[in-house]
C-alpha cells in the first residue's frame, strides 16, 4: 500500500516525529490529570475545607486569563528548547511538595499550581506551533484528533490512579510522579528532529507583540467566527456541567453517579477525536465545527428528561459533539496563521475559547439553586442551536492558507 493510499490516522502515526509528540502528550496528561484530581484531595484531607480544595483548580485554571502575553513567550524561542525546558522545570518544581504536610504549607501548593498553569499555557502555545512545522497541514486535523483522544483517554484513566495514589501515600506521592512524568515527556521532545530557525528579534514593545497575535485572530475571516463559537460553546459547556449534580439528582441516584457520566462523556470524545480528521476533510471546518454544535445542542437539552438511558447516550452525545469546534478552532490557527505568530495566536485563541467555560461554571452554580436546571438546560440547547445556524453561514473573504505551516520544515 503506498503512503498515499494509507489511512490518514496511520501516517500521523508511523510518522516518527507525530509518534514523539503524543507519546510525551500521554506521558505527561496522564501525570496531569493525576495530579488536578489529587491537589484537591490533598488540600481536603489536611483541611476539611471544599473551599480550600476546590482552590486547587482555580489555580491552574487562572494563568488562562493571561494567554495572550504569555502567548508571546512561545514565539520569542526555539520551540522545541521550549517545551523541554519547561518540562524540566516543572519536573523540578513539583519535587518541592514533598514537604506539604500542614495547612501552614499549602501556599506552596497553591504557588506551584499557579506557576504549573502559566507553564502550561506556554507550552500548549509552543506545542501547537511545533506541531505546525512537524505534521503535514493536510494530517493536521487527523493529529489534533489524537491528541484529543489521548488527552481524553488519560481522563478516564489517570484520576482514579492519582486518587487511589494519594489515598494510600499521600499527596506527595502523586506530585513525585507528576515530575517523572515531565522529565518522561522531556526526553521524548529531546528525541524529535524538527529544523527550526532561532527566531527574528522582537520588534516593538511587549504589549505591541501581544497585540498583534490578537488583531490576526480578530482580523482572519476563518478563524474569527471559529473563536467566538468556540467560546460560546465553552460558555454553555461551563453552564451545563454546573447542571451536572441536579441532573444526577432528578435521575435519583447519589453524587457518585456523575463519575458515570462523566465516564460515557469521555469515551465519546475519544471516539470523537479518532473520528474528526476524515470528519473535517468531508465537511470542511465550519459545517464539520457546527454539526458538532448542533450535536451538543441536542444532547444538552435532552439531559432534562429524568431518564437514565437518556441521560448516558446524552453524555456520550455531548463528549462527541465539544470536541468538534476545539479541534477545528485548533487546526485551522495552525493551517491559517505564520509561524512566527503561532504562539501568541494559540494562546489568544486559547483564552478566548477556554476563558468562558470558567465564566460559566461561576454562573451556573448559582443558577442551578435559583431556576429549574431542566429549563436551564433547555434554553442551553437553543443557544447553542443559534450558534450553529450562526457557523454554517460561509465565510466571506477567506484566502489561502497562511505560509509558515509547511512540511517543508522538516529534515
Amino acid at each position: 500500500m503506498t503512503t498515499k493510499t494509507t489511512w490518514p490516522l496511520v501516517r500521523v502515526v508511523r510518522d516518527r516525529d507525530a509518534g514523539l509528540y503524543l507519546s510525551g502528550m500521554v506521558v505527561s496528561g496522564f501525570g496531569t490529570s493525576a495530579l488536578w484530581l489529587a491537589s484537591g484531595v490533598w488540600v481536603k484531607d489536611l483541611t476539611g475545607s471544599d473551599g480550600l480544595a476546590t482552590l486547587c483548580m482555580l489555580a491552574v485554571w487562572l494563568p488562562v486569563l493571561a494567554g495572550p502575553p504569555l502567548g508571546t513567550l512561545a514565539d520569542r524561542r526555539r520551540r522545541r528548547p521550549l517545551l523541554i525546558g519547561l518540562n524540566l522545570l516543572l519536573g523540578a518544581l513539583l519535587l518541592t511538595l514533598v514537604s506539604v504536610d500542614d495547612p501552614g504549607d499549602l501556599w506552596l501548593l497553591y504557588a506551584v499550581l499557579l506557576v504549573y498553569g502559566a507553564a502550561g499555557v506556554v507550552h500548549d502555545a509552543a506545542e501547537s506551533a511545533l506541531v505546525a512545522r512537524a505534521v503535514e497541514p493536510s494530517l493536521l486535523g487527523d493529529f489534533n484528533g489524537l491528541r484529543m483522544t489521548a488527552i481524553e483517554g488519560m481522563k478516564l484513566l489517570a484520576p482514579a490512579a492519582g486518587a487511589g495514589l494519594c489515598a494510600a501515600y499521600g499527596g506527595a506521592s502523586v506530585a513525585l510522579l507528576d515530575a517523572g512524568t515531565f522529565v518522561l515527556a522531556a526526553g521524548l521532545y529531546a528525541l524529535l528532529r524538527v529544523r527550526e530557525e532561532r527566531p527574528a528579534p522582537p520588534t516593538g514593545n511587549g504589549r505591541q507583540r501581544t497585540a498583534e497575535g490578537a488583531r490576526h485572530l480578530w482580523a482572519h475571516p476563518v478563524l474569527r467566527p471559529l473563536v467566538l463559537a468556540g467560546g460560546a460553546t465553552m460558555l454553555c459547556a461551563g453552564l451545563n456541567g454546573a447542571m451536572v449534580y441536579a441532573v444526577v439528582d432528578d435521575l435519583g441516584h447519589s453524587p457518585a453517579y456523575t463519575g458515570v457520566l462523566y465516564a460515557v462523556q469521555g469515551a465519546g470524545s475519544v471516539a470523537a477525536g479518532l473520528l474528526c480528521g476524515p470528519a473535517l476533510r468531508r465537511l470542511g471546518a465550519r459545517r464539520f465545527a457546527a454539526s458538532g454544535v448542533a450535536l451538543l445542542a441536542l444532547a444538552v437539552a435532552l439531559r432534562a428528561v429524568p431518564s437514565d438511558p437518556v441521560a448516558l447516550v446524552c453524555s456520550a452525545a455531548i463528549g462527541m459533539g465539544l470536541p468538534a469546534v476545539l479541534i477545528t478552532a485548533l487546526t485551522s490557527v495552525q493551517r491559517e496563521t505564520p509561524g512566527a505568530l503561532l504562539g501568541r495566536v494559540t494562546a489568544t485563541a486559547n483564552t478566548a475559547v477556554y476563558a468562558p467555560n470558567v465564566v460559566g461554571l461561576a454562573a451556573g452554580a448559582a443558577l442551578v439553586e435559583l431556576m429549574s436546571h431542566r429549563l436551564v438546560l433547555v434554553a442551553l440547547g437553543v443557544v447553542l442551536l443559534v450558534t450553529a445556524a450562526l457557523l454554517r453561514r460561509p465565510a466571506v473573504g477567506a484566502g489561502p492558507p497562511a505560509a509558515g505551516v509547511s512540511p517543508s520544515s522538516r529534515p
